[in-house]
């Protein structure tokens, strides 16, 4: 009789023992069940298409992450190119629920990016829960109204002098902040290599092929600039008023570059194989410096613009570009180039052909300088330009007709109405 309780009681242990354990493996079965049912309810979204040259990019940076909610066409990801940044765009509301891919990853077209699972974005969620938290608050006030009275003693130390003294405290640690900086210690022959990005190194190769495909040559002139200055300062605050957009310089040599190419259309013209392909419209590359290199925009159709139209279009583009919103299409072709180096106080410059064109005109800084007129020694504000041509395209008399012609729009743009 004993023998049988014993193996009673050892049966039951080792049952009492052994539940927990079930337990414990069905609810993990559970919980890989339920994550197993949502990865097969959530749809693999892929790397869009980008363009029909580019094929891969990098993976830049991550919006959102694992357990996110996102709405239909919210940013997820940003995918970084040799041109533009893609920005890839939730396809339906739901839920993040897996990331294919890390930042700084190369990713391809059509690559399985991250998945997500359907559903409705939890934006109504949060609206509800602060009025409950603030509901519970003021029962407790109900509830403990005897213990309120206290309460005031406390609160009343509040307004005191230490709560003024942590606000100094943070212009203490900025300045150690600030002067660490310049901390590199004299004689310090530290290195930092920072991975070119993809825009740079694109760049880096066509520049490379422009040096190395073009017959590049660089010729030069002066533009004494009192006209134009005189027309801008006169009309700049009747325009803005107007129109809302500021009366630069760069519309008028545009609009002069535009007139001067339908004289020496070789300057609008490119080389395809063993053709030349002249053109009868302009469309003008305009250069503009971003954080991550130089783009050129298109302005499309700047021969058929005025001065206020052409201001417009470069002042959209120039935004886009600052904001990193350009599309392919804001950079696709391009006939001729103007850069506008003179806003960073440059004084002279030999700009690069932006190729498949034939020239660039290269824009410098306005400065004083003496000069003869009429005879007489005078101060007047003087730009140097260059153009940069292609000599397989152009000779030497046209580029300097070319840059002749604009000069003289330019030195008196009432001219620009008679062409």
């Amino acid at each position: 009789m004993l023998s049988k309780h014993l193996v009673n009681a050892a049966r039951r242990s080792v049952l009492l023992h052994a539940q927990p354990a079930r337990v414990f493996a069905s609810s993990y079965a559970k919980r890989a069940t339920f994550h197993s049912t949502c990865l097969l309810q959530a749809e693999t979204v892929p790397v869009p298409q980008m363009a029909e040259s580019i094929t891969e990019g990098t993976l830049k940076s991550w919006l959102k992450q694992v357990g996110d909610s996102v709405s239909v066409d919210e940013e997820v990801a940003t995918i970084e190119t040799d041109k533009i940044d893609v920005s890839v765009n939730a396809p339906m509301s739901g839920k993040i629920v897996e990331l294919l891919a890390q930042e700084e990853d190369t990713v391809t077209v059509g690559q399985d990016l991250f998945r997500i699972e359907p559903g409705e974005a939890e934006s109504s969620q949060p609206a509800p829960s602060p009025p409950a938290q603030e509901n519970k608050p003021k029962e407790v006030e109900k509830s403990d109204k005897p213990a309120e009275k206290p309460e005031p003693k406390a609160e009343s130390p509040k307004p005191q002098p230490k709560s003024e003294t942590p606000k100094p405290e943070p212009k203490e640690k900025s300045k150690p902040a600030a002067a660490a900086a310049p901390a590199a210690a004299p004689g310090s022959r530290n290195e930092t290599r920072v991975k070119m990005n993809r825009m740079r190194l694109r760049i880096a190769e066509r520049l490379k092929e422009s040096q190395n495909a073009a017959a590049s040559l660089t010729t030069f002139n002066e533009i004494d600039m009192s006209s134009l200055m005189d027309m801008r300062k006169r009309y700049k605050d009747a325009i803005l008023k107007e129109h809302d957009v500021k009366l630069g310089f760069m519309s008028a040599f545009a609009k002069a570059s535009t007139l001067a190419l339908k004289e020496i259309p070789a300057a609008n013209a490119s080389i395809e194989g063993d053709e030349i392909v002249y053109r009868d419209y302009v469309d003008l590359s305009v250069a503009v410096a971003t954080p991550k290199g130089l783009v050129t925009p298109v302005v499309r159709n700047a021969e058929s613009l005025n001065f206020i139209g052409i201001e417009k279009e470069i002042a959209a583009l120039g935004k886009k570009a600052r904001d990193g919103k350009l599309t392919l299409e804001d950079m696709a072709g391009g006939t001729f180039t103007i850069s506008n180096g003179g806003v960073f106080g440059s004084l002279y410059g030999t700009p690069i052909i932006n190729l498949p064109q034939a020239a660039v005109l290269g824009m410098h800084a306005i400065k004083d300088k003496p000069v003869v007129v009429d005879g007489q020694i005078v101060i007047r504000p003087i730009m140097v330009v260059a153009l940069t041509y292609d000599h397989r395209l152009l000779d030497g008399r046209e580029a300097v007709t070319f840059l002749v012609r604009i000069k003289e729009y330019l030195e008196d743009p009432r001219k620009m109405l008679l062409a």
